[in-house]
């Protein structure tokens, strides 16, 4: 019977420390292999944090299931920026353009709750919302009011 376990890791970054090698060592999977194939396979999410899951098999075979990082990760990573704010409400985080949080959206379609583009862009939008950052230099809530208005349609 396949045993998983979920972890955050670095991307690119993963040791066989904790919380990684103590997890898999009593499945019996060849911790280093696994390290390795993990560290290829999200290689591309370099100094954000990635879930995984490593499934094990009775003969010691893995798996590794790469989720999408967080949609603020995203975020930050797309503006350029390591964490938000110091002083929320008094200070922007940063700005995102358009296409940029379209193009996070498709990479979150399949974890969010929206079933299409628009709703996946506005729920995008909102993540971005307690970060205090602004979307072409205009307030996230009004550029979801534009989205609702059909301002952005061309991109959908």
């Amino acid at each position: 019977m396949a045993q998983s376990i979920k972890t955050l890791v670095d991307g690119g970054k993963a040791t066989a420390g904790p919380p990684l090698g103590p997890a898999l060592g009593p499945l019996g999977a060849p911790v280093p292999k696994v390290v390795q194939a993990i560290n290829e396979k999200t290689k591309d999410f370099a100094g954000m944090k990635v879930p995984v899951t490593v499934t094990v098999d009775d003969k010691r075979n893995f798996e590794i299931t790469v989720g999408t990082p967080p949609t603020t990760a995203l975020i930050k990573k797309e503006i350029g920026i390591e964490r938000g704010p110091q002083k929320p409400g008094s200070e922007t985080g940063g700005n995102l353009t358009f296409e940029q949080a379209v193009k996070i959206a498709k990479m979150k379609m399949d974890n969010v709750l929206s079933y299409d583009m628009k709703h996946a862009t506005k729920e995008v939008l909102g993540a971005g919302v307690p970060m205090n950052i602004t979307v072409d230099n205009k307030k996230i809530k009004d550029v979801q009011k534009e989205i609702d208005e059909g301002a952005y349609d061309e991109y959908f």
